[in-house]
C-alpha cells in the first residue's frame, strides 16, 4: 500500500513567542478532500502554512507522499509535488493573465501539469480573458488564476485557503465543479473553508479546529449526525 499524500503528526507552529498549533494529528490518503473547518483564529491557515514551513518555526512530524519535511525549507517542500493557493491570491498584477500562468516552474517527480488548452477547458473565463492584465480580473477570475497556475506547475497536493470567500454564487459553483473534476482526476485536496454550504458536498471527510487543535473529526457520510456539534463547534 503507497505512504499517505500528507501524514501530520505532533505538529506544533509559532509565530514569533506565539505558539500557535498545539500537537495537530491527521492524514489524507491520496485522491481525499478534506476541509479544515474551525472560526477565524483556530489555527487552520497556520496549519497549511506550517505543512509548508512558512510559519516562524515548527516541531513533529510532516510526511508528504512518505517523505519527511519538517526540517526541509520550503522550496524543497514545494518539489514534493504540493502546490499553495493563500487566501491573498497573489495574482502578479502587472502580467497578463497567461503570462502569470506560464510563469510557474514545474514540481513534484512528474514534472510539468496542465497544458493551457487543459487549464482553459476547464475555465472558459481565463480563455476570454487570457490578455488581461491581472488587476484588470474580478475577484472570481483572480481566484480561478490562482488555483489555475498552481495546476500549471505538476503539483498533486492542493492546499487551498477560502478560496469560495466572498465571490459571487456563479462562480462558487464553478470551483465547486472544478474541486470535483480535480477529484476525479486523483489531485488530493485539503481546504480551509469558513463556507460549509460550500465544503460540505466536496469533502469526503472533516477536521474541525478550535486553538491550535484537532478537537473533532468525521467523515462525510456522518454528516448529518455531526450537525449539533458543528452547530455548537462553529456555530453553522
Amino acid at each position: 500500500m503507497s505512504a499517505p499524500a500528507l501524514e501530520i503528526s505532533g505538529l506544533n507552529a509559532w509565530y514569533g513567542e506565539s505558539h500557535i498549533l498545539h500537537g495537530v494529528n491527521f492524514t489524507v490518503q491520496k485522491g481525499e478532500v478534506i476541509t479544515l473547518l474551525g472560526r477565524n483564529g483556530a489555527g487552520r491557515t497556520t496549519t497549511l502554512r506550517a505543512i509548508l514551513g512558512l510559519t516562524g518555526s515548527r516541531t513533529g512530524s510532516v510526511r508528504i507522499h512518505g517523505t519527511e519535511a519538517i526540517d526541509m525549507p520550503t522550496y524543497k517542500i514545494a518539489h514534493l509535488g504540493i502546490g499553495y493557493c493563500p487566501e491573498e491570491r497573489g495574482i502578479f498584477a502587472s502580467l497578463s493573465c497567461e503570462e502569470n500562468l506560464l510563469l510557474p516552474p514545474p514540481v513534484g517527480a512528474l514534472g510539468g501539469g496542465m497544458s493551457l488548452s487543459e487549464i482553459y477547458e476547464m475555465f472558459p473565463n481565463l480563455l476570454e480573458r487570457r490578455h488581461s492584465p491581472g488587476t484588470r480580473l474580478s475577484g472570481g477570475e483572480q481566484q480561478m488564476l490562482a488555483v489555475a497556475r498552481i495546476l500549471r506547475t505538476g503539483a498533486n497536493l492542493l492546499l487551498l485557503d477560502e478560496i469560495s470567500e466572498g465571490l459571487a454564487p456563479v462562480i462558487v459553483q464553478a470551483l465547486g465543479r472544478m474541486i470535483k473534476t480535480l477529484k476525479s482526476k486523483g489531485y488530493t485536496i485539503i481546504m480551509v473553508e469558513q463556507n460549509f454550504r460550500f465544503a460540505a458536498p466536496l469533502a469526503d471527510r472533516f477536521y474541525v479546529m478550535e486553538h491550535g487543535q484537532i478537537v473533532e473529526h468525521f467523515a462525510a457520510t456522518e454528516l448529518k449526525e455531526k450537525q449539533s456539534v458543528l452547530n455548537e463547534l462553529l456555530g453553522v
